[in-house]
């Protein structure tokens, strides 16, 4: 008989929505932007914090 191990991953996952929840509030992007941060989500967050061109 072998033993069979199960784990369980559900909270990864809500600390993912967590954080895209946040992102959208801190950012205060619109429904759709938010929306497109499902996808992009780092690239917002990039845009957002990356220096000013000069």
């Amino acid at each position: 008989m072998s033993n069979i191990k199960i784990e369980q991953q559900a909270m990864s996952g809500g600390v993912w929505f967590a954080a895209w929840l946040f992102t959208i509030g801190y950012l205060k992007l619109t429904f759709w932007r938010g929306v497109i941060a499902l996808v992009i989500w780092p690239y917002y967050l990039g845009a957002y914090f990356a220096p000013a061109a000069k």
